[in-house]
């Protein structure tokens, strides 16, 4: 397995060419994000990732986590390297200073992410969950419990975790059969959760639950759940440790990959019933868990984009060493792989691939430091709406594209890359799970479908296709031969999104079934026009800035050139997208479940 050096070039020009983070960093609060400071973040968290966790990938393939009279034992080095993270302040990158954060931008922060992601998915999925913890308690948990918990969470001392399925209620949660009991001004909670991602680890001395579980006499489904925070080892008024809370992991499950992640089944309350503390209202449960569950969701994402950039890294280097074959084009015997033009589309695919996932997470974390910082309402409104629309476009897309890579990965490595000792395996290992997490990306279509575009009839949608549609007469003005190619594909792409949002609108409110069959291959399409929409300003921030003698030549070229290849290769595909979705799947609803 190749190592893995952060394209801190490639972030820096998302982060300030396409994204805009000057204009982020003069929101209220995010002044201390200068350029000297985001350059000093970058560069240490490079150091950090290429040095000490992307060594551990695959050890922890290798090792993975084991569970040992009732213990969790990660592998070699990953606690090390853990207690490194923390000691560096990595935790608290984006969360509010008043909880011992450092209040830099989430856009920032996303790209800070990507390191750890790419680096070593398998590690890097405890700090994401912890997150998202910090996130969920910070929204809805009451100031005594923020006291007590947050400032440990923050600093990553003690990490958390989200507990939701149970065997008999995957995606639908409402089905769950975890109790909660009052007592006392706490509550007594029973259950068995399964899948739970980093349910107990070596590397600190609690582990903050966050656990849905249903209030004695609480009405049945989604509306009679309620959220409780469950400690592994109870939290004294003053924050010390007390006893051990009545929770336990039951087993480790065995998976495809992220063998390093301890992926646990946890039991609670087994003797008396584990402490928990409600969070939020009672029965309110799934709108708290949503801010965690959203936060998760772009962060997985993340974790797409994360091993895709690894993967892309790993095949690039080694189709610069590998040896075979003759240059179709000059005769030249014995050339490096990456001669050969195959390879260097494959190559290409993935390079780009990687690049749009990369501004399409960065833009979408710039929408929630808008959200969350603008001093006007109306930007403010505008962003979540923005944002809303995009986090399952993040999660879908960006995992769907990240296993897309590293399935590309393999073949450009060829049999080699069949062998586990290339590494180029557990790349499309680990990068199967995402699609899974957080909601299926079935289930994320869905989300677009019905609580984002036909809530509000389409209107948001067609203010961001209005939005995005503002590139296209730069894209004609440049004067260049590749941005006007790229134009040619953009337009049409918008076109074809706009089409196929009206059919959704009008579909949904005469056949749910059928538009909701069209629901994936919809939201391809909007990922699809978003990061054509991107890339599109990758291409014109580049010739600004070549026009400018602004930079690296050699950089801006590949820029615009690869906003070129997105075009011709990926963006065009919107066409083939819309007619798909405008079809719908009517013989999938009307054929007869015994002939499947």
């Amino acid at each position: 397995m190749s190592d893995y050096r952060a394209p801190i070039a490639d972030m820096r020009f998302a982060l300030n060419d396409v994204v805009g983070l000057s204009e982020i960093a003069r929101l209220p609060g995010y002044e201390e994000a200068t350029p000297d400071l985001v350059d000093a973040v970058l560069e240490e968290a490079a150091r950090l990732a290429g040095a000490v966790i992307g060594p551990l990938n695959k050890v922890g393939d290798e090792q993975g986590s084991v569970l040992e009279n009732g213990v969790v034992r990660t592998p070699e080095g990953f606690g090390d390297a853990y207690r490194k993270f923390i000691e560096g302040g990595w935790n608290s990158v984006p969360f509010s200073p008043e909880a011992g954060g450092q209040g830099l931008p989430w856009t920032l922060n996303t790209a800070v992410t990507e390191m750890w992601d790419a680096a070593n998915t398998a590690w890097a999925l405890c700090p994401m969950l912890t997150a998202g913890a910090v996130d969920a308690l910070t929204h809805h948990a009451t100031e005594e419990i923020k006291e007590r918990f947050l400032p440990k969470l923050v600093s990553g001392e003690w990490t958390g975790t989200m507990n939701l399925t149970e065997p008999q209620a995957g995606s639908d949660v409402g089905a769950l059969r975890s109790k909660a009991v009052p007592e006392n001004g706490h509550y007594r909670i029973t259950g068995q959760k399964i899948f739970i991602t980093y349910g107990d680890q070596d590397y600190t001395d609690n582990v903050c639950h966050l656990v849905l579980a249903r209030i004695e006499g609480a009405p049945q489904g989604v509306k009679g759940i309620s959220l409780f925070l469950v400690p592994k080892v109870m939290v004294e008024a003053d924050g010390s440790l007390g006893a051990r809370n009545d929770l336990r992991v039951a087993s480790l499950e065995h998976k495809l990959g992220i063998h390093a992640s301890p992926t646990c089944v946890m039991s609670f309350g087994e003797n008396d019933g584990a402490v928990g503390y409600l969070i939020g209202r009672e029965n309110d449960g799934m709108a708290c868990m949503f801010t965690m569950m959203n936060n998760a969701r772009l962060n997985v994402g993340l974790l797409g984009l994360g091993t895709a950039e690894r993967a892309y890294q790993q095949a690039r280097d080694f189709a610069m060493e590998r040896i075979q074959g003759r240059d179709i084009a000059t005769g030249e015997n014995n050339v490096a792989i990456i001669r050969h033009p195959d390879v260097r589309r494959m190559l290409m695919t993935m390079k780009a691939q990687t690049e749009a996932m990369r501004m399409l997470a960065y833009y979408a974390a710039a929408q929630m430091d808008i959200a969350r910082r603008h001093p006007e309402e109306g930007p403010r409104r505008q962003a979540q709406g923005f944002l809303d629309l995009l986090i399952p476009v993040v999660k879908s897309w960006c995992t769907d594209t990240g296993v897309d890579v590293a399935n590309t990965g393999i073949q450009v490595h060829g049999g080699m890359g069949f062998i586990e000792e290339t590494g180029a395996a557990q790349h499309l290992r680990d990068a199967r799970i995402h699609p899974i997490y957080e909601g299926t990306n079935g289930i994320q279509a869905n989300d677009l479908m019905g609580r984002k575009v036909l809530r509000d009839g389409g209107e948001t949608a067609k203010a961001f296709i209005e939005e995005m549609r503002e590139a296209i007469g730069p894209l004609a003005e440049a004067g260049n031969d590749d941005l006007t190619a790229l134009r040619k594909t953009l337009e049409p792409s918008l076109d074809a999104l706009e089409t196929a949002t009206d059919w959704m609108v009008r579909t949904g409110q005469e056949d749910i079934a059928l538009a909701a069959s069209s629901a994936v291959p919809y939201l391809n399409l909007f990922g699809n026009a978003v990061t054509g929409w991107l890339m599109a300003r990758a291409g014109l921030a580049a010739a600004g800035r070549l026009a400018g003698s602004d930079g690296d030549v050699r950089f801006l070229e590949a820029k615009i050139k690869t906003a070129r290849f997105f075009g011709d290769q990926i963006l065009n595909r919107s066409a083939g997208l819309c007619a798909t979705v405008t079809a719908g799947a009517a013989p999938a609803l009307t054929l007869e479940e015994d002939l499947f």
